[in-house]
């Protein structure tokens, strides 16, 4: 295939993250008013509570969960929990990609807590999750592998009358994937996911169990004050109700306030999944037609609807070994970024060698079904650059 395909998608944005905009977005269409004024403000306030009012709204949180914002995007979410929560007993960490692997190095490193038990599985496949015990110990996981593409299909593995606390990074799930908040008493995510938002800012949401924790449960390690959410063995219930820990962008809380709005005009939680499903359906009816890729999720049951991570499975290059895989992988990327037809659809450094294809709900599906022909015309391009360097 040397011929160019004819249709280009309207926005080339298939990040992983920062995701794209939702569509129409503009950066006219935010709100300015609290831009400039304090944070600390009755004007700032009222926007933060606001974020947090429309998150519960869309996510469909519980009424007795709390949701905070806090600093440093999903990441500070999860450091928060680990360092504030872990300890009272023994945790299973499950690992099967690169950030579930990060918290266990938390964990088992840096907390240094010898009853961690470390369950994990390669990129491409789940832990085996019956061996988790959720009626006894913590619980940390990821929802959905942002670099592996292998997400929990659901939460019945976790017991619903456990002892410990589950704690859930779900930050490429959330707004994409139902979350079953009977079953998780920490959630964290981030704005630049599936709504597409600007970075820097985490969500921490609390069941009653995780509060109690809180405010029953001292660690034996000091804590920074960008950890704290307790003051006198209480819960800074300020922290909940838009009074950050540190100095938020209102810039980018105004974008987020945007993007929930959004996310309730077309529908709320049903239709942003929905858009996420028939999104991947879109990249996984391709994959199944096409003997060049594959799904890097081993089990179609387990695969992502918002990160699609792909292999390539053409049987002459790999005959080639993993440096033309790596070497084809690369060029499908640079190529497509060249042609102004797709940007930043490379595997997760950490990840094998391939393609990542962002699927969330700000993502338009018109946009994937013109991006395939690209992939094929891409992958034959590379391919000859192989034969002829033979």
């Amino acid at each position: 295939m040397t011929d160019l395909p004819n249709a280009r998608p309207r926005a080339p944005f298939f990040s992983s993250g920062p995701c794209a905009k939702r569509p129409g977005w503009s950066l006219q269409n935010l709100k300015t008013e609290s831009l400039g004024r304090s944070h600390r403000a009755k004007l700032g306030k009222a926007r933060l509570k606001l974020a947090i009012d429309l998150t519960r709204e869309v996510l469909e949180v519980p009424a007795d969960y709390r949701i905070g914002i806090v600093p440093a995007s999903d990441t500070g979410a999860v450091e928060m929990v680990l360092w504030s929560m872990l300890g009272a007993r023994p945790v299973d960490m499950l690992a099967w990609e690169s950030f579930g692997e990060g918290w266990v190095t938390d964990v088992v490193k840096q907390l240094k807590l010898d009853d961690a038990r470390v369950i994990s599985a390669p990129y491409g496949e789940l832990p085996d999750l019956s061996q988790v015990d959720t009626k006894n110990r913590d619980v940390v996981f990821t929802w959905n592998g942002t670099t592996s593409g292998v997400r929990v299909p659901h939460a019945d593995w976790i017991a619903a009358d456990r002892e410990g606390l589950t704690i859930c990074d779900a930050t490429s799930a959330a707004f994409a994937q139902k979350l079953d908040f009977a079953k998780l008493d920490v959630v964290t995510f981030s704005w630049q996911k599936v709504l597409g938002g600007e970075a820097a800012h985490g969500m921490l949401i609390l069941s009653p169990r995780a509060v109690e924790r809180l405010e029953t449960y001292k660690p034996a390690w000091p804590l920074p004050k960008i950890f704290r959410m307790t003051k006198g063995g209480k819960l800074i219930e300020g922290i909940f109700q838009g009074e950050t820990i540190n100095t938020p962008s209102m810039l980018a809380v105004e974008d987020y306030i945007d993007a929930l709005e959004w996310a309730k005009s077309i529908g709320g939680l049903n239709a942003l999944v929905a858009k996420a499903d028939a999104n991947a359906k879109v990249i996984q009816d391709w994959v199944a037609k096409t003997p060049w890729i594959a799904n890097l999720a081993k089990d179609p049951a387990n695969a992502s609807n918002t990160s699609v991570c792909l292999v390539v499975a053409d049987p002459d290059v790999i005959a080639r070994g993993p440096e033309a895989v790596a070497q084809v992988a690369k060029g499908i990327t640079s190529a497509l970024e060249k042609e102004g037809v797709a940007l930043d659809i490379g595997a997760y450094r950490d990840a094998p060698p391939g393609l990542r294809i962002w699927c969330g709900a700000t993502v338009e599906q018109s946009d994937l079904e013109a991006l395939t022909p690209w992939l094929d015309w891409a992958f034959a391009q590379e391919k000859a650059k192989l034969a002829k360097a033979a």
